[in-house]
């Protein structure tokens, strides 16, 4: 069994906001991969199915962002899941926007989604990190994770989330290479075609 994880804020208010591109991208794994309609569970709203054979579990915590590890840690205990069978999707200023990663521990950078998971189940598990670019300077970085999506950002991110869900059966066949490389590979301009 795998649990995928996006991290986010719940609330209409907080829907288009950078910081809520973990929640956009299991959306869209639960759109795509016609996963059950989420049900309230551990904190979260909680979806199901199956990806390549492989039971899955889609968590959205809707604690706020710095106490997602409380629901997660409620979902990781009750269903008795490895942590190396745990993803999950936040954002990343630290990556351009519509870049890509994907990494087995490390630190939570600032993130206080992460720590707060980190807190509670360690820090042994999948992160996908999301690129949303950085402003440039430290005063605006909350204002920018907090802030909506601009329209020119629309036609990239829609390309990200549409990739994401469409090589997600990649991560749980642990191709995580082969994910990013799909998925960036997505978002990469076409070349216009010579003519002859």
């Amino acid at each position: 069994m795998w649990l995928i994880v996006g991290l986010g804020n719940p609330g209409s208010q907080y829907k288009r906001n950078r910081h809520n591109i973990g929640f956009m991208a299991v959306d869209e794994i639960v759109r795509r991969h016609d996963l059950s309609s989420s049900k309230k569970k551990f904190q979260a709203l909680l979806s199901e199915g199956e990806i390549v054979g492989e039971k899955v579990l889609v968590l959205k915590p809707q604690t706020y962002m710095n106490l997602s590890g409380q629901s997660v840690q409620a979902a990781v205990s009750f269903y008795k899941i490895p942590l190396d069978h745990v993803v999950v999707f936040h954002d990343d200023l630290d990556l351009a926007s519509g870049k890509i990663r994907v990494k087995f521990s490390g630190g939570a950078a600032g993130h206080n989604g992460l720590r707060s998971i980190d807190d509670h189940l360690g820090k042994d598990y999948w992160r996908v990190r999301l690129g949303i670019g950085h402003p440039g300077d430290k005063e605006f970085v909350t204002q920018h994770v907090l802030g909506d999506f601009a329209k020119a950002d629309k036609l990239w991110l829609e390309k990200l989330l549409e990739a994401i869900a469409e090589n997600a059966e990649r991560l749980i066949k642990k191709d995580m290479d082969g994910f990013m490389s799909r998925v960036s590979q997505a978002l990469r301009p076409s070349k216009p075609k010579k003519e002859n």
